[in-house]
């Protein structure tokens, strides 16, 4: 249930539409529902802006169903990230609009139309990158921002981000994903007066370690203003894209 829901519910009880009663079965479920093995939060949407996402990794599949059954039943549309091809055929039939996207390792079920206001820019070191990029530029899509992907503009060739300057600089919010050294973003943040989210990725030869190496130049970049999350957390990035889109756009968002 998100505010506008809470609003509406509590003007038909203020005007006679709704018992007392049948508006506090409908609260029940705030602020969570347990479910035994999970406690599915509910009010996420209401305080945060965006429903609870479901990340799959590490759940069996019928408990990522009972979660995203229970997210779904309360008028919420459903993200579930890192979630692999096997895993989302054994999820499928029971979630059948589901939609799979294989390169980013997540799954969407939109019931309700979002309003989009607000761009972002994915902006991709290399084609190696462009799983972690799809999580971001999904997930952002997810929470309500319209998104253009830029991808495999890294350092070892300036000149293809160069060409794409001038559309990526439009953005409300830049997205930076890279791998190896974790350059790029510092070639992006000196360039733009927008927020830069930097993502760095595990991608990179041995002494990369696994992206820390990335995540340990994007964190001591010399451009001021690079916020960084996770290895390989594009779902992190774009949560954070999408909460400044909404602060930018809240009167367009509230119409």
């Amino acid at each position: 249930m998100n505010e506008k829901d809470l609003r509406e519910l509590l003007d038909k009880v203020a005007g006679g539409e709704i018992s007392i009663p049948v508006a506090v079965e409908r609260l029940k479920i705030l602020p969570f529902e347990d479910v035994g093995f999970a406690r599915i939060d509910h009010h996420r949407e209401l305080r945060r802006g965006f429903p609870e996402a479901i990340f799959c990794e590490g759940k069996k599949s019928d408990q990522v169903i009972s979660i995203g059954r229970g997210i779904l039943e309360s008028g919420a549309n459903l993200l579930a990230t890192r979630c692999g091809v096997k895993q989302f055929e054994s999820i499928s039939p029971s979630l059948p609009d589901a939609e799979y996207y294989e390169e980013a390792n997540l799954f969407i079920v939109e019931r309700t139309p979002v309003k989009r206001e607000g761009e972002v820019a994915i902006v991709s070191g290399g084609t190696s990158d462009r799983h972690v990029s799809e999580e971001a530029a999904l997930s952002a899509r997810f929470f309500g921002c319209n998104v253009k992907r830029f991808y495999d503009v890294g350092v070892a060739g300036i000149h293809r981000f160069i060409s794409s300057w001038g559309e990526i600089r439009e953005a409300d919010v830049i997205i930076v994903v890279a791998g190896m050294e974790g350059a790029l973003a510092s070639v992006v943040a000196g360039m733009t007066s927008a927020p830069v989210i930097a993502v760095p990725t595990s991608v990179g030869y041995g002494a990369s370690f696994g992206g820390f190496s990335a995540l340990l130049t994007m964190l001591n970049s010399c451009a001021g203003g690079v916020t960084v999350v996770n290895i390989d957390n594009g779902y992190g990035a774009a949560f954070s894209a999408a909460l400044i889109c909404r602060k930018i756009y809240r009167k367009e968002l509230e119409d």
